[in-house]
């Protein structure tokens, strides 16, 4: 080796050394964030350098702690191949923690750059119907296209080299709501390959599918098609298995140059959609290290049941808190009707995020794009840089956030009710949902809000997740069950666990097949009965019996009961015939356990009957002691003893009757009782 190679070596590495040392010693000064913090999406690249100061100041006012920026500054990173500038990005983040806000640095890859799509056009996705997506709007890339993949690594290789020992940087979001895939013939043919190696062989494949029906038998791994709506169960399944898996290496190809280049203390996330489903956010995010998701409301007013089961699916997808990194601040610009939420609403709806375990709020956006797809989207700041009426409100956020903070700090949701929640189920019962009006995604709602209000607290896990420290476990429309999953549901209920099986559970296998077994397919020696008939109605059938009377509509099994145990607890009225005085739901006890099956969708007052049962056979209990309706009960747990967090979402004001003294964490003082305006707020700690 020449000395000036030598030289330049050993340059590089003091350097290397140096930088690591400042790191670390500005790492000792930084101080830790806030346990909670309200954040916003911000994009200094859209605007001069010399109003950033500015703005910073409007946040640090606000109580704003977190920043997230980059995910669409591709352009502005990387204007050349191979020709990178961060330095802008650098002196964002130094003047964000001036201002005492943290960073998370999002990957650019959602939206890439002209010159990248123009000089590689098979970068580019091909949609459903054969067209090739342009450039103008983002998400145009294709998922599964090496080419592309190795540009998104080295873009993020390059941040992480800069940003990975920033303490300002707490963590990286890759991309952005990954949502849009390709069906180019390449990805056709990476399926086709992703099958192989999943079947082994076409006679096994060509088994599990049932291909003889309608002559689908494959005879080579390249007559497989891609079908999406209407085809093979089989096949449609392992479409959504393969895209979710395309996803996960897609992701995994920035993910594990980041951890290499970064401090183990920077978090790594990608931001999804809450009840989207266009692949198994399970199999997504086992790689990363935290969940988050973008809540939007959209037309309309927050539905706390639907909008508090999308917090709980997130906060499952890693058992632990998550973040809620894009939320509105008012108003959005894509529903059909744009309205906003009336004043006090969001900040309910901040603070029902952290009931469900969100550890950070963050709005999108911060100001008004002056051009642009989402000008109309809600702000914190106009477009002329002032502060919109809104502004006041997220200051009260921050303010009540920065109080209740040190309570709040280390706890976390814990539940004794559980619900079952699988990808596979959703998608198997969308394909062929046999009513038009069954809606997997409402069949699992109409049982969370009751049980949640029996409860005041609830995890939705996946069917294999361990049970064992559950009181009760649900299991809505569980429609494919896997046998892994029939086992570990068997092994709850035989260590003492109740199970609740939904209609249209058990029905099919991990194939997407029907079972050779009745409902509920391997659970039902367990049961002591089982589906003797499922019936799409075109009209309500009356049921009555242990949970009152009432109707079921949309859909209605005919159960037996087999065993001289099985308890049947409801019956239909008169109805088709096939239905008139046969079982609705039955349930049997099992040792110290006990399994019920459920076969009516039920309406609301037989619902509530039905979950305050479930609750008392149970020995679920609520955990703040009964409440009016409409003010919910988000209990949080810690080292210090529980945190509770009540919203008031019905209509009129509402009085709390405390089952102790309390101390009220946002107003001081002690207190046995709580009043709640409309859209009111209190935090009480024991």
């Amino acid at each position: 080796m020449d000395k000036a190679r030598s030289h330049r070596l050993t340059l590089a590495v003091w350097f290397a050394v140096a930088a690591l040392s400042l790191a670390t010693a500005l790492q000792a000064q930084t101080p830790p964030p806030p346990p909670i913090m309200l954040g916003t999406a911000w994009y200094p690249e859209q605007w001069p350098e010399s109003r950033w100061d500015a703005d910073l100041t409007l946040m640090q006012q606000a109580g704003i702690h977190m920043v997230r920026v980059g995910e669409f500054a591709w352009s502005r990173m990387e204007p050349r191949e191979g020709n990178y500038d961060l330095d802008w990005l650098d002196r964002a983040v130094a003047i964000g923690a001036k201002h005492g806000i943290y960073t998370v640095i999002g990957t650019p890859t959602a939206a890439p750059p002209a010159w990248l799509t123009q000089k590689y056009p098979e970068t580019l996705r091909i949609d459903e119907a054969g067209h090739r997506v342009e450039h103008g709007n983002r998400q145009q890339f294709n998922f599964a296209n090496p080419k592309y993949r190795e540009l998104a690594r080295k873009i993020a290789e390059q941040m992480a080299k800069r940003f990975g020992h920033n303490p300002y940087v707490l963590g990286w979001q890759i991309d952005n709501e990954y949502q849009d895939i390709s069906f180019d013939p390449d990805t056709k043919m990476q399926f086709q390959q992703w099958l192989k190696v999943r079947y082994g062989t076409l006679d096994n494949l060509n088994a599990r599918w049932t291909t003889a029906y309608w002559s689908e038998t494959i005879f080579d791994w390249s007559q497989i098609p891609i079908q999406t709506q209407y085809g093979n169960p089989g096949l449609l399944l392992a479409w959504k298995r393969f895209v979710s898996d395309t996803w996960r290496s897609y992701q995994k190809n920035q993910l594990d140059v980041i951890r290499a280049n970064s401090d183990p203390k920077q978090f790594i996330t990608t931001n999804t959609m809450g009840w989207y489903d266009g692949f198994d956010h399970y199999v997504v995010e086992k790689d990363l290290d935290l969940a988050s998701w973008d809540d939007y409301v959209g037309q309309g007013h927050l539905d706390p049941a639907r909008n508090g089961f999308a917090h709980d699916l997130t906060r499952g997808f890693k058992g632990k808190n998550f973040w809620v990194m894009e939320t509105q601040p008012g108003s959005v610009n894509w529903a059909p009707v744009n309205n906003s939420l009336d004043k006090g609403e969001v900040r309910a709806m901040a603070w029902h995020a952290v009931g469900h375990g969100a550890d950070v709020v963050s709005y999108w956006q911060w100001r008004s794009a002056l051009n642009g797809q989402e000008e109309y989207h809600g702000t914190l700041v106009g477009a002329d840089g002032t502060p919109v009426p809104f502004y006041a409100e997220a200051q009260q956020i921050g303010q009540e956030f920065a109080k209740a903070g040190p309570a709040l700090a280390g706890t976390s949701v814990k539940s004794e009710v559980a619900i079952l929640h699988s990808y596979d189920s959703r998608w198997a019962i969308d394909w062929q949902r046999h009513n038009t009006n069954y809606d997997p995604a409402v069949e699992l709602v109409s049982y969370y809000g009751p049980l949640r209000a029996v409860s005041q607290s609830i995890d939705i896990v996946e069917p294999v997740a361990p049970l064992s420290q559950y009181k009760l476990v649900v299991a809505p429309g569980l429609n494919v069950l896997s046998d892994a999953a029939a086992k570990n549901l068997i092994e709850y209920v035989r260590h003492g666990g109740h199970l609740v099986l939904g209609q249209r559970s058990a029905m099919k296998d991990e194939d997407n097949g029907l079972r050779p077994q009745r409902q509920p397919g391997p659970l039902a020696d367990l049961l002591g009965g089982r589906v003797e008939q499922y019936y799409a109605l075109v009209d309500p059938v009356a049921i009555e019996g242990k949970f009152g009377p009432g109707q079921s509509k949309l859909w209605a099994e005919l159960l037996s009961a087999n065993d001289k145990d099985t308890e049947v607890l409801e019956t239909y009225g008169k109805s088709n015939g096939w239905l008139d005085g046969k079982p609705a739901a039955i349930t049997r006890r099992v040792g110290k356990g006990r399994i019920t099956y459920i076969g009516a969708w039920l309406d609301g007052s037989v619902m509530t009957a039905a979950a305050k049962w479930m609750g008392e056979v149970s020995g679920v209990k609520p955990a703040l002691g009964k409440v009016p309706d409409g003010v919910e009960v988000y209990p949080r747990y810690g080292d210090q003893g529980v945190v509770y967090i009540l919203v008031n979402f019905s209509k009129v004001e509402q009085t709390v009757a405390l089952p102790s003294a309390m101390n009220d964490v946002l107003q001081g003082g002690s207190k046995q009782s709580v009043k709640l305006p409309v859209y009111g707020v209190a935090v009480l700690s024991k």
